[in-house]
This record gives structure tokens, sequence and C-alpha cells, in this order.
């Protein structure tokens, strides 16, 4: 490993390739500042795709010691500001990093996202750090083992840089907590990036990591990237292993938010597949994408409400444009009033009874630890009769049926993600909405696979996503489309670095 670290970055072509060269042997201090994490390195590489910092790992043009250098850097650049991260193992990524840096000059098998910083939502184990899932109640708690997600992360050769912000259990749209406060985002520091990935999309927008993995149980994957001008995927029910069991086992998924619909498809190969401990996690393999030419002969959907939503024109003037660009793709768009009903009344009993019951006596014994907004719906959640409850169930079954009928018409189905654009970061939703979920939660309720990608930005510069949706296990069928929405849409959106945060710019 003769090599000497010194090195530079050049920019090139629209995707932001780098050329960098060296690759060092000398290992740094734990702890000592990284001579190539310096600001402007820092800054080329956080405007790159993981796909690009993997190819560029394995030829030997940088280093996962600079790549995860650099993002220690952004995060300490932008933190301050963002307050996107609850805890972070920076000693432990940069061990990590030597190691992938070892791996490359001894020439061995890389994994596919060998060296790639990653962020991990506080929803989700990470053996050795905190497990505090957004709340009081949990502060001290320290993960035991890593969750499969994470696990299969690891062996794909991603480094785990820390945990980002939820709110707490991830109950609300909004990333806040009496244990974390208000997470800002990176578009603009006096709104919220949604929630309850919040940290998640913020850690990606503001390029501290490409990638990060969140969880979505009524739309946290898909409304925070919404929100931040990302890609937020969500595979079908029980296509990422979720262990420890959720709050919501039923409704949650694992998943990637990323910049880029590659990235997505990437990492969510990296982390698809079966595992004992969550016996929902039964499917076959994706199995392979369609191609292009099969894509563009799938029958399309485009319904601005479902039927019941509010959308606020300045959003639904970016999706309904975005659709246009997409018809000479798709031969056949339907435009459809009516989809669905409104799951919002099972959805929110459903969701608040898995809350409750991890709570336990605590609602009573130990309210002060828990957030007040939270503490109300628990208690009215409990003067709920059974009978009501059981009826709410039933109807979930009713309404899973409607859905799959409407699937059997159509192949795809397009959709708002969000009904509005981000809101001030101290208000809990956005004004004139008690339901910001009407577009995302029906799918958690089917179980379907469903993504956010950019398709704009407002006449206030905020971005926009458009929701995929595609039917149930059709996991293939949806990424391949993907890749063909993104690249129609030209729609890469990427959020302003010169923002004025904590006495700093970003």
């Amino acid at each position: 490993m003769g090599h000497d670290r010194r090195s530079f970055l050049q920019t090139a072509g629209s995707a932001g390739a780098v050329a960098v060269t060296g690759m060092a042997a000398a290992e740094p201090k734990a702890g000592a500042a990284p001579a190539s994490a310096a600001t402007g390195k820092a800054s080329e590489l956080s405007r790159l795709d993981a796909t690009v910092l993997v190819a560029l790992i394995a030829r030997r043009q940088i280093s996962p010691v600079e790549v995860v250098d650099a993002a220690l850097a952004r995060l300490d650049e932008t933190e301050p500001a963002l307050n996107a991260f609850a805890a972070v193992d920076a000693d432990g990524a940069r061990r990590a990093a030597r190691a992938a840096e070892r791996a490359v000059m001894r020439g061995d098998a890389l994994g596919p996202l060998h060296g790639i910083p990653v962020s991990v939502k506080d929803m989700i184990d990470v053996a050795g750090l905190p497990a505090r899932y957004g709340s009081l109640l949990m502060k001290d708690n320290v993960a035991r083992a890593d969750a499969p997600s994470v696990e299969r992360l690891r062996r794909a050769g991603a480094i785990i840089i820390g945990k980002t912000t939820t709110s707490e259990f991830g109950y609300h749209g909004n990333t806040r907590s009496l244990i974390q406060g208000a997470t800002h985002n990176p578009w603009n520091l006096a709104l919220t990036p949604g929630g309850s990935s919040g940290g998640a999309a913020a850690s990606v927008a503001a390029g501290v990591t490409a990638v990060a993995l969140g969880s979505d149980a009524g739309g946290s994957i898909r409304a925070p990237a919404s929100l931040t001008g990302l890609v937020g995927l969500k595979a079908s029910f029980g296509r990422v292993p979720v262990w420890p069991a959720s709050s919501a086992p039923m409704l949650t998924h694992v998943g990637p938010m990323t910049r880029s619909v590659a990235d997505a498809a990437l990492m969510l190969s990296a982390i698809a597949g079966p595992d004992r401990r969550d016996p929902f996690s039964l499917l076959p393999p994706i199995g392979a994408e369609p191609d292009e030419w099969s894509v563009r002969s799938l029958r399309v959907a485009f319904s601005p409400t479902l039927g019941f939503a509010r959308l606020d024109p300045p959003v639904g003037r970016v999706v309904a444009a975005a659709v246009e660009k997409l018809r000479p793709i798709f031969r056949r768009i339907e435009d459809v009033a009516e989809v669905c009903p409104d799951p919002s009344e099972f959805h929110r009993a459903i969701f608040l009874g898995g809350i409750s019951a991890r709570l336990g006596d605590l609602v009573t014994t130990s309210p002060e630890l828990i957030d007040p907004p939270l503490v109300g719906f628990i208690r009215r959640f409990r003067e709920m009769s059974v009978d009501t409850y059981t009826r709410l169930r039933r109807r979930q079954f009713e309404f899973r049926d409607t859905l799959r009928l409407f699937f059997e018409r159509y192949d795809l189905l397009l959709t708002p993600t969000m009904p509005c654009t981000a809101w001030d970061v101290d208000q809990a939703s956005p004004p004139g909405y008690d339901n910001m979920l009407y577009f995302t939660r029906p799918f958690n309720q089917t179980g379907q696979p469903a993504a956010a990608v950019p398709c704009g930005l407002t006449e206030d510069k905020l971005p926009v996503g458009i929701q995929v949706t595609a039917a149930l296990g059709e996991d293939a069928r949806l990424l391949a489309a993907l890749r063909v929405i993104e690249a129609a849409l030209g729609a890469r959106l990427t959020s302003p670095v010169e923002i004025e945060g904590g006495g700093r710019k970003i």
C-alpha cells in the first residue's frame, strides 16, 4: 500500500463524476483531524451518488477513508443547523473505513455498497449505539444487536456513521421530540423535513450521506422524501425484514432514502430477503426488472386526490405538469377521480393501538416523559370500546380488497406524495391539515410497494414529489417504472447549500 493519500477532485459531467488520484497506505490515528476531509473535498464528495462512489472506490480513485471523512466533515458543518443526528459513531466509522480501504488494496471481492457511509433512523437497531426511538422513556437504551437490514448493509460493505432523528416512536409527520428537539429542512431551516424519517431525509438532502435507512408505517419514508427532494422507497410489506418488531408490525416497512432511483434500487437489493426473525418476510426474490418497452405498455392511472384528499394548488400544478410529461411515455394514462375511501380512522386506531401496547402503564405512571400530544392520543384510543376497534379492523380488510380490485385494472397508480410542501418547523402539522398523509397511508394498509420521486419545485422553490404505486409483490415492475419516470421528468433536485444556520452557512 505504498500510495499517498494526497488527492484531488475534479467534477466531470452532469452526473458529477469525480476523478481522484491516490489511495493511501498511511492510516491516521483515531480522533485525528483527517487531512482528506478538507471543506472543498467534503463539498465535492457530498454531491455524489452511492453508485458513483462505489465505482470510484472499486477503481481505487478514492478511498473509503476519504469518503467517510468527508461525510463526517459534512455532518460537522451541517449538524448544528439541521439537528438530524441522534447519535454519531465517528470512531467506529473511521475504523470500518480503514478496514474497507485495506480490503480494496488487497484486491478482495467488494460488496455492492463497499465504503459507502449510511445513516440509520433511530427506530432501527444498530448494535452498540443508542436505540431511543425518539423517546425520553428510552434515553438509556442501547441496541444489543443489529437489525437485519443493518446486518445486510454491513455485509454489503456500507459504513454506519450514526443514527438519525425521529418523532417519538414515529407517531407524527414532523420530526420533533422531547429528547431531540426539532430537525430542520436543508431547503429552508425554518421548515420541517417532515417525518418521521426526517433526520434521514435531512442527512441525504444536505449531502452528509448519499443514502439513508428509514422506516415507514404511514408515509414516514415517502413524505419526508417528497419534502426534501429525494427518492423514498417502501417495498412490498415483508420484502425487507423488520426486527425487533415495531409498534405497528403489520404496517411498518424499512427502506432506502436516496437522491436517485439507482441508489434506491442498489440499497434495496442489499437489504431485501427473508429472515426468520420476521415471519412476514418470507417473500420470494424480487426478480428481474421488465425492460423499458414493457414499462411503457403498462396500464397507468393518475388520481390527484384518490377521491377524498385535499391538495394545495401549487403542489397540484407541479404534479399535473409532471404527469403531462409522462403521457407521451406511457401510452395509457387514465385520469381516475376515485380510487379508495379514506383509511385514516382505522389507520390511526391500529397505529396508536400498537404504541399504546408498547407503553403500557407508563402512560399513567410517567406521562411527563412522553410527548404530550401522544399521551392525549393514547388516552383517547384507550377510551374506545372493543367493539368499535374490531369494527375498524374489519374495515381494514375491506379496504385492502378495494385496492386489490383496483390494481387488477391498472399496473401503476400515480398520485401526489404529499398534499403540501414543507411547513413551519415549530408546527406539528401544516396549517389546515390534521391529516397530511392522505396519499401514503393507504399503501401501508395494503402493503403495496410505493415510492416518492421528485417531480419539480413550486413557485416558492420548494420540492414536490410524485408517488408511484404498484400491485402487491410487483417490486421489480415498480423499480423499472421509477427509472423510466425519473429519466422522463429530469427533476433531480439539489437542496441549497448556502443556507444561513447557527451563524454559519451550510
